[in-house]
């Protein structure tokens, strides 16, 4: 079975933030290698203003998982790690995005499975391009063909993001 490179956002803005991302990275851990880490990134909340800053991160995971799978293992993290969708975008102890697996274009939208890659929003969202580019600038969309350093460099989400002490 051959291994995959998989970047994953990660994000928190309830409780012990920090805790939160630490405890997610250790369980993703169990899925396969931590290549990559990115620093942790203090972020302002983007579509559900009032609610506290964010932590957010990108790793990159070397996985035997497929797309499939590899949702679903996040998505038992999250739950593991008391994550409650009450309100649609609003504050969550963790938040893991898979935002790409290899140059997978893939979109499955049932009743039980969302999951569209690239990430949708990922070339908007200034909280995920910054930790991005940091371990991964030369990286390319694979439908926008652009590298991350240059739908960074485009980006009109003015949102602030600033490098975590």
């Amino acid at each position: 079975m051959s291994e995959h490179i998989a970047f994953i956002g990660l994000g928190s803005n309830l409780g012990d933030r920090k805790a939160y991302l630490a405890c997610a990275r250790q369980a993703l851990s169990r899925y396969g290698t931590l290549e990559r880490c990115s620093s942790l990134y203090e972020t302002e909340p983007v579509d559900v203003r009032d609610q506290p800053h964010f932590l957010n991160q990108v790793i990159a995971l070397r996985t035997r998982l497929d797309p499939v799978a590899l949702l679903r293992a996040c998505l038992a993290i999250e739950q593991m790690l008391g994550r409650e969708r009450r309100i649609l975008k609003g504050p969550r102890t963790i938040d893991l995005d898979l935002l790409l697996y290899e140059d997978e274009i893939l979109a499955i939208e049932t009743e039980a499975l969302h999951l569209i890659l690239p990430h949708p929003h990922l070339h908007r969202r200034r909280f995920v391009l910054v930790p991005l580019c940091e371990i991964c600038p030369d990286g390319r969309h694979p439908v926008l063909g652009k590298s991350f350093s240059q739908l960074l460099a485009e980006l009109e989400d003015t949102a602030e993001v600033r490098l975590y002490a």
